[in-house]
């Protein structure tokens, strides 16, 4: 029992460190995490301007277009945040940081986990900012508690493909399929989702794929928070979320310490 509560507090100790070693890293280069809202920015307010007639329509959700589609955007800039996590990862095995990492003593499931949660808190900054701009375009402010849990569901959500991209990336090797794979993903993932359009809207193939779509559920729990709807669908959604994460980053990991052996 006592060896086991020694490795836990190792683990917590050891990405506790290489997080905040990584948060030093980014707050030198703050530039990155703002540039990474110039496309979502310019995706609310064309995609705003061009569809706001959407919302005329009979059986349209009620708030206009841009109130519509910020949950949307916000999950956008969580999919395109987390897709080049595995980009770093490579470069870091590339040019020999990963190899310094391992011969140190260094829980290997810290190496991936704090990555990972680094990646989940600058799209959470990200997501906070876009929240602020969205504001005065005709979004307005989550209800209550709902940033909160916009924040909760968004660090779900980009831990979850973050791991995904860095499974990709020890599978891979390589940066350019990497890139091309993410590409890939992403864009089909947002519209196989309820982000830029009601899924009442949608072809009936598109709606029964985006069942099985993580992003689905992160749009509605971000919806349902700027509404000040938390009842048992955003539960079920955040539940969907938490699953997702939780089973990306043992996939990660394992993949990890089967690759590093």
């Amino acid at each position: 029992m006592e060896q086991k509560v020694a490795l836990a507090s190792w683990f917590i100790s050891d990405t506790k460190n290489l997080f905040l070693k990584y948060l030093r890293m980014t707050v030198r280069m703050p530039m990155w995490t703002f540039f990474g809202l110039i496309q979502p920015l310019l995706w609310l307010i064309i995609f705003g301007q061009l569809f706001q007639s959407l919302s005329q329509l009979p059986g349209f959700p009620e708030g206009g277009y841009i109130y519509f589609l910020t949950p949307g955007i916000i999950v956008m800039t969580v999919l395109f945040g987390s897709s080049w996590s595995g980009v770093n990862l490579l470069r870091d095995l590339t040019h020999g940081v990963m190899e310094k990492l391992l011969v140190a003593p260094v829980s290997r499931s810290a190496i991936v986990l704090s990555r990972l949660l680094h990646n989940g808190f600058t799209v959470m900054v990200q997501v906070f900012l876009l929240v602020l701009v969205a504001a005065p375009l005709g979004a307005g402010f989550p209800k209550g508690a709902g940033l909160f849990w916009i924040w909760v569901a968004t660090l779900l959500l980009a831990v979850g493909f973050s791991a995904v991209s860095n499974a990709l990336a020890m599978i891979l090797k390589r940066e350019e399929p990497l890139v091309v794979m993410g590409n890939m993903l992403t864009l089909p993932l947002l519209f196989f989702s309820p982000a830029l359009m009601p899924v009442e809207f949608l072809p009936e193939w598109i709606r029964a794929a985006s069942r099985i779509n993580p992003a689905t559920y992160g749009v509605d729990a971000v919806r349902a928070c700027y509404q000040g709807a938390l009842l048992r669908p955003f539960w079920i959604s955040m539940l969907v979320l938490f699953l997702f994460s939780t089973i990306s980053v043992l996939s990660a990991i394992s993949i990890f310490n089967q690759d590093r052996s």
